[in-house]
């Protein structure tokens, strides 16, 4: 009895495909209703806006959805995609799952516009074969063909990424609430070129640490979570921390939080490490505050900084 409900639930499974919201649809996937993509062969698309629902291509803690896209399609099951990478077009295998729901170069897309100048596509955040109905599935990305960008819009697809008035507002009232609250965790916000830190002394070595895996982690975790392992030689004791802080605007470094596990001595320890900011880092690196669509703001940055004797 156990090996045929086994059996059947199996069956039902491979019957059956992810879930969009609430419903779930069966796999209705046939000619009848796949798009025709051979019509577009040797077109080439390029991705000119990635944006969020809400029309904006950043989010409240500085996130920035950027289009980077090349699309070629060759055949109703081929598409060639540019790899910056390897910087050249590699081909995948186009998907029809059902519906205008498609997959290529490992990620999900409802088609939501299709023409020889321009496609739509809505990017789909797709886990346990259904489809999570959050920020992560509405973001919609825009391409032009060549020949569009070129001869209608006179332009090029590098002024076309560029961030639009929107996105300017939006970010200039993020950065004002960040610099006028730097400390206050509900207005932070990172900046899309992060802080810098150089060494002005022998005695200082600073790295940038990144633990971008893009297996695992998205490009943009380095600019969102800037890291920076800083070595001080003729310090006054040995001394290893690792500690959180804010750059402001003016280049200003003050401790966010660390790790604590005794309350008593907390306030102590909070003494130290503002000490060796103010002390080492200040006088002995330059401070280049980050900035997001050049406008510099206070932002977080993880420091692991180690005292040689």
């Amino acid at each position: 009895m156990k090996l045929a409900l086994h059996y059947i639930f199996c069956i039902f499974i491979l019957a059956t495909t992810f879930s969009c919201g609430n419903n779930n649809p069966k796999n209705t996937s046939s000619r009848k209703d796949s798009i025709d993509f051979e019509s577009l062969k040797g077109i080439t698309f390029n991705e000119v806006k990635r944006k969020f629902e809400n029309g904006l291509s950043f989010d409240t803690i500085g996130f920035q959805q950027e289009p980077e896209w090349v699309l070629r399609f060759q055949r109703n099951d081929s598409v060639e995609v540019y790899s910056p990478t390897l910087n050249k077009l590699v081909g995948f295998y186009l998907h029809h799952d059902h519906s205008n729901y498609y997959n290529f170069a490992r990620e999900w897309f409802a088609v939501k516009l299709l023409s020889k100048d321009s496609i739509i596509l809505q990017r789909l955040e797709v886990k346990s074969l259904r489809v999570k109905n959050d920020d992560r599935s509405n973001v919609y990305m825009t391409f032009y063909s060549d020949e569009y960008i070129k001869d209608v819009l006179h332009s090029t697809k590098e002024k076309l990424r560029e961030p639009g008035s929107k996105d300017t507002l939006f970010v200039k009232e993020r950065i004002k609430l960040a610099n006028e609250n730097p400390l206050d965790s509900n207005y932070l916000f990172a900046a899309r070129n992060p802080v810098k830190l150089e060494s002005k002394s022998k005695a200082v070595n600073v790295e940038v640490y990144s633990s971008f895996d893009p297996l695992t982690k998205s490009s943009s975790y380095d600019y969102l979570y800037p890291e920076f392992k800083i070595d001080i030689q003729n310090a006054y004791k040995k001394f290893n921390y690792a500690f959180r802080v804010i750059v402001d605007v003016t280049g200003k470094i003050t401790v966010y939080d660390f790790p604590s596990y005794d309350e008593d001595t907390k306030e102590n320890q909070y003494k130290v490490l503002q000490g060796i900011c103010d002390i080492y880092l200040q006088n002995l690196l330059k401070i280049t505050p980050g900035n997001t669509l050049g406008m510099p703001h206070a932002s977080l940055i993880t420091l692991y900084v180690k005292g040689h004797l």
